[in-house]
């Protein structure tokens, strides 16, 4: 499927589950977590259709998972630096962190905003210990769920501890 029709079906859907899940869930309940790649922008190039997924699964563990106003610009550079080191290109990556900037705010009424998997209404906000449990939970039900996909669990670079 070429990049535009894949674009148009996201964008679709996304506004889409927008809309309805803008009012519908509590704040305080955490769903299971979902991702969809690189929304609104194509997980690779005609080379390597995925070669900067992953990037992207671990900025969506990130973002459903929320956190601080920091922990979200971490995760925003983190995506911007494994784009970088997959590709070798500047552009590419800094027009990815450019979109995540603008379109990434918790009060964006979206299904990929920060901290969606919390539903809408929950702004930046640490997480409390029993809040980190539970996100640590459903990310491994996850991984177990989805064993060929490689998700970080913190906005933490590679090699730093879990906030």
């Amino acid at each position: 499927m070429n990049y535009i029709k894949r674009f148009t079906i996201r964008f679709a859907s996304a506004l889409t589950a927008a809309l309805v899940m803008s009012g519908c869930a509590s704040s305080h309940v955490l769903r299971d977590f979902r991702a969809d790649g690189c929304s609104f922008f194509p997980d690779g190039d005609a080379g390597d259709p995925g070669r900067w997924s992953d990037c992207c699964v671990n900025h969506d563990a990130a973002y459903w998972r929320g956190g601080t106003a920091d922990e979200r610009r971490s995760a925003d550079v983190i995506l911007r630096d494994c784009v970088l080191a997959r590709t070798g290109r500047q552009d590419l990556a800094d027009r990815m962190y450019r979109g995540v900037r603008l379109s990434g705010a918790p009060r964006f009424p979206s299904a990929f905003r920060w901290g969606y998997g919390w539903g809408y209404g929950r702004d930046y906000e640490p997480l409390n210990g029993d809040e980190q449990q539970e996100a640590e939970e459903k990310l491994a039900a996850y991984r177990r769920a989805y064993p060929g996909v490689a998700v970080i669990t913190s906005t933490s670079r590679p090699g730093q501890t879990t906030p």
